[in-house]
């Protein structure tokens, strides 16, 4: 009885059974579904970044968010879903960031505001008493 080196006996063997593990990797990739929720809650949080007054007081941090929204945008339009959710979790995180920082900046204004406010009557109450 001859010995044989493995599937080099069986040709179509070792071809079947590469087919199949190819074929059963192909059926397991997983279809990805459109990130349309993140890009809702993207698109919100831009818009609510802009009535924060974000282009005033974060227009740097603003315009990345908007600048990853379009990326968001175009990776949907060529079906790169994965791209598309990464860009548009990212532009959630800096229009949020920007909203924040709106936030402070006006709270930072009106705090200057008071300030002034004290300071002026402090200067009144000082000259109406000599």
């Amino acid at each position: 009885m001859k010995k044989t080196d493995g599937f080099k006996s069986y040709p179509m063997l070792s071809v079947a059974v590469a087919v199949a593990i190819f074929m059963t990797g192909c059926a397991s990739a997983p279809t990805i579904p459109a990130p349309t929720e993140q890009m809702a809650l993207s698109h919100a949080a831009i818009n609510s970044a802009n009535s924060a007054g974000g282009s005033e007081y974060a227009p740097v941090q603003l315009k990345s968010a908007m600048d990853k929204m379009d990326g968001a945008e175009r990776a949907m339009g060529t079906k790169n879903y994965d791209l598309a959710r990464q860009l548009a979790e990212e532009a959630q995180v800096d229009a949020q960031l920007a909203a924040a920082a709106a936030r402070a900046g006006k709270a930072q204004k009106a705090a200057d505001a008071l300030r002034e406010s004290d300071r002026v009557l402090h200067k009144e109450l000082d000259r109406s008493a000599k």
